[in-house]
C-alpha cells in the first residue's frame, strides 16, 4: 500500500501465470523514486488482498466483485490441454471439447476457468492444486485443461499441450479497489495501458516552464549605429540625387569660364 507523502511506496498483487516483468520495468524507469513491491497471491484470495489493503492494485483473473473493486481487462489468454508427449492428441494441432470426451479430465480445487461441468470423465477426486494436478498427467492419470500461461509455469520435458478450440477462456485485468484510486494507482493504469510519459490522460506531470518567445538571431550590427544601418526613405534618396547633379553641374560651369567677346 501506499506510504506517507514522504516515502511513496508501490505494492502490486499478481496471480499465477501473470507475468508484470515489462511493466514494472516500465515503472521504475518512470518513478526510480518510488518502489513496487511484488506480492504472488493465489487467484481466490486476490480479492481479499485488495480488498484488505494488503495490495494497491493488483494484475488478477476476472472476474472480481465489481461493487468493491474496479478493473480494467487487458486479455484473454487460449486455454489449453495439457498431456504426455506420446498422448494420441498430440497428432492434432487443435482440439475441441469433444475430442475429450473419452479423457479423465482433472479439476483442480483452483481451477480458475469456472467450469459449470468440465468436460471428459471425473478424476477419483480434484487435486489440490495446478500443481498437483500437473503431477498426475505426467503419471498418465489424466489430462487438464488450463490457461496457456499455466501451462507454461508449470513446462515439463514429458509434457506438452494443444489449444482447445471451444473451452472456456481465463481474462486478465488490472484490478484495485474503487474508494483507493491513488495518484500511483493512476499512474500503473497509465502504464499497462501503454501511455507515454507526456501523456495528457491520467494524472499530470509536471511540464518545464517557458521562458519567452524565442528570440530571432539577428544581423550583427554596424558601429556606432546602436543596431541595424537603416536604409534612408525614398525622398531622402532623390533628394541626395539633385543634390549631386546640381553639385555636377555648376562644377562644369567653373570649367567653362566666362564666354570670349566678338572683335
Amino acid at each position: 500500500m501506499t506510504d506517507s507523502a514522504d516515502s511513496p511506496s508501490f505494492r502490486l498483487a499478481y496471480v499465477p501465470g501473470v507475468t508484470p516483468a515489462k511493466w514494472v520495468r516500465v515503472w521504475e524507469q518512470r518513478s526510480p523514486d518510488v518502489p513496487l513491491t511484488l506480492l504472488q497471491v493465489e487467484p481466490a484470495e486476490a480479492g481479499d488482498v485488495l480488498r484488505d489493503g494488503r495490495a494497491d492494485a493488483g494484475l488478477v483473473r476476472l472476474p472480481v466483485d465489481r461493487t468493491v473493486l474496479s478493473a480494467i481487462p487487458l486479455y484473454t489468454e487460449t486455454t489449453v490441454v495439457v498431456v504426455p508427449k506420446d498422448h494420441v492428441i498430440t497428432a492434432a494441432d487443435e482440439v475441441t471439447l469433444d475430442d475429450l470426451a473419452d479423457e479423465v479430465v482433472l479439476h483442480p480445487l483452483d481451477d480458475v476457468l469456472g467450469w459449470d461441468r468440465p468436460p471428459g470423465e471425473p478424476a477419483f477426486e480434484r487435486p489440490a492444486t495446478t500443481a498437483d494436478a500437473i503431477e498426475l498427467v505426467a503419471a498418465n492419470i489424466g489430462v487438464l485443461v488450463v490457461p496457456q500461461s499455466l501451462a507454461r509455469l508449470h513446462h515439463r520435458r514429458d509434457l506438452t499441450y494443444r489449444p482447445v478450440a471451444d473451452a472456456p477462456q481465463s481474462s486478465v485485468a488490472l484490478s484495485w479497489p474503487e474508494e483507493a484510486t491513488t495518484d500511483l494507482v493512476e499512474d500503473f493504469i497509465g502504464i499497462v495501458r501503454g501511455r507515454t510519459v507526456n501523456s495528457t490522460r491520467g494524472r499530470t506531470r509536471p511540464q518545464p516552464e517557458k521562458t519567452g518567445k524565442t528570440e530571432k538571431a539577428g544581423k550583427p550590427e554596424k558601429a556606432g549605429t546602436g543596431g541595424r544601418a537603416r536604409k534612408p526613405a525614398a525622398g531622402a534618396r532623390t533628394a541626395g540625387k539633385n543634390s549631386r547633379a546640381r553639385s555636377a553641374g555648376a562644377a562644369k560651369s567653373a570649367k567653362r569660364g566666362k564666354p570670349r567677346r566678338r572683335s
